[in-house]
């Protein structure tokens, strides 16, 4: 098999296997902020049990994500060493920032996150758990801040000749500011904030199903709902500014995700429709007069760059991209649809007499991480064939020495490591769910006591 392929399938295994866990973790952390200001505030013991639970969901993905995220630091050496050597002064420092920024303070204060419960102060353990917050955001922000170079590279210098070319910083905060990294920083972050919700809300809607832990179950589905909610709102916002980056800085990009074969002035933006490669059209599309180009650059009549004025070596792969961009933005419709109904019935008191949506609920804690591995896809694979965008090829980052047969066996190596890690994640996580909060079963227990004595009493005082 082509080498370029393999080690292309490689990192995209093991980033994509990887992304399922830094998001929870994220979202997940906003969640832990949340229920534990709002126990400092009230000193209600539902919401110390609600971070206590999540504390323990987060710790394990937290756990797994560090021990899959350590392959891809290897990989830039093994498969791609001509990579490496090309942007190891700007990537460097950018992971440089992340180890002492982000890493650093989140995995300093993680201890105390989760040990600390009955060892420090109220406010001592607020402030662990913001740092613990902080730092998984930090961490979000440094590698974004890396990828968005590789996307719209500034404040560098190309010195060296040949395969002892490099990119070297001249301007860190240009690099850091470049054109792209603000806007795909908010929309992975929101996205992060999406997937710790809907997790939330899966859980709780099981509870609500099983008419089990249902204090908690109630609380935890209020506050993630909010969040959604809230967080699709902004998602929606955030895409829109993407859009118009990509629309400025990589339009072939742009014309790959619509499908634009042919420049166009007042293109239309296409809803659904049937990628047709080989006569390079559109079958069966769906679409709206000019609204591309509205959302583009804010003109009606503005010229949207097609396939056209790209060679044909260069295109993405324009199906794939049409399909999986559109997939993306089903899953933010669905979640958006179960956010602002949950919020609805909920206001009402009437989310649990509606079995339908709570076994939606369940399943959507899916929706997010389709959502988020989708625009990565769409992110990475749209601006092929550069891996910097033009400036250096995917094919000429690729390590000179490595070999189709050495790529293929760790492929295979690292599938079963990771089948085993997310069947490891799940059982746990299935059991930490099934387990509950541990004093929501003890209150839960205590009523049910109290229940029988005083049925017990009512008897008794029947007979008598």
């Amino acid at each position: 098999m082509d080498v370029l392929i393999l080690a292309r399938f490689q990192f995209a295994l093991t980033i994509m296997f990887h992304y399922i866990y830094p998001v929870l973790s994220i979202g997940l952390s906003l969640i832990m902020v949340i229920t534990e200001a709002l126990y400092l505030k009230t000193c209600q013991p539902l919401y110390l049990r609600t971070a206590q639970f999540w504390t323990k969901v987060f710790a394990l993905t937290f756990a797994i994500g560090v021990a899959t995220g350590i392959v891809m630091e290897f990989e830039f050496g093994t498969n791609w060493a001509t990579y490496s050597r090309y942007v190891g002064d700007v990537f460097g420092s950018a992971l440089a920032a992340e180890g002492v920024f982000a890493f650093f303070l989140e995995s300093g204060f993680l201890a105390i996150l989760i040990f600390g419960w009955n060892r420090v102060g109220r406010k001592f353990h607020f402030f662990a758990t913001l740092m613990v917050c902080l730092g998984a955001h930090f961490s979000a922000i440094w590698i974004v801040v890396a990828n968005s170079w590789m996307q719209t590279p500034t404040g560098f210098q190309i010195v060296g000749e040949g395969l002892n070319a490099r990119a070297e910083i001249i301007d860190f905060w240009a690099m850091v500011f470049n054109p792209s990294s603000m806007t795909r920083l908010g929309h992975v972050i929101l996205g992060c904030w999406l997937a710790g919700a809907f997790l939330v809300i899966s859980i709780a809607a099981y509870y609500m199903l099983k008419k089990k832990h249902l204090a908690f179950a109630r609380t935890s589905m209020h506050i993630a709902l909010l969040v959604a909610f809230v967080s699709a709102i902004l998602q929606a916002i955030s895409g829109d500014s993407s859009g118009k980056v990509v629309a400025e800085y990589q339009p072939a990009k742009l014309a790959a995700l619509e499908a634009v074969y042919t420049t166009e002035k007042g293109a239309p933006l296409t809803l659904f429709g049937v990628v047709n490669a080989k006569e390079e059209k559109l079958d069966y599309a769906v679409q709206i007069p000019k609204l591309l180009s509205f959302l583009s650059f804010g003109r009606l009549d503005a010229e949207i760059k097609g396939l056209d004025q790209v060679p044909k070596e260069d295109w993405p792969n324009v199906p794939a991209l049409f399909n999986v961009y559109r997939l993306m933005l089903v899953m933010w419709g669905l979640m958006f649809f179960l956010s602002i109904v949950g919020i609805y019935l909920w206001y009402r008191n009437k989310l649990e007499m509606h079995p339908w949506l709570l076994r939606a609920m369940v399943i959507s804690a899916a929706f997010p991480q389709i959502a988020n591995q989708a625009g990565w896809y769409c992110a990475e694979t749209g601006r092929y064939p550069w891996i910097v965008y033009g400036l250096l090829r995917i094919s000429e980052g690729l390590s000179k020495a490595v070999t189709a047969n050495q790529i293929l066996g760790s492929i295979i190596m690292f599938s079963v490591v990771y089948i085993f890690l997310f069947f490891l994640f799940i059982y746990i996580l299935n059991e930490k769910v099934k387990h509950g909060p541990e004093e929501d079963q003890e209150e839960e227990a205590s009523t049910l006591y109290h229940g029988l004595q005083h049925l017990v009493k009512e008897k008794t005082h029947d007979h008598a």
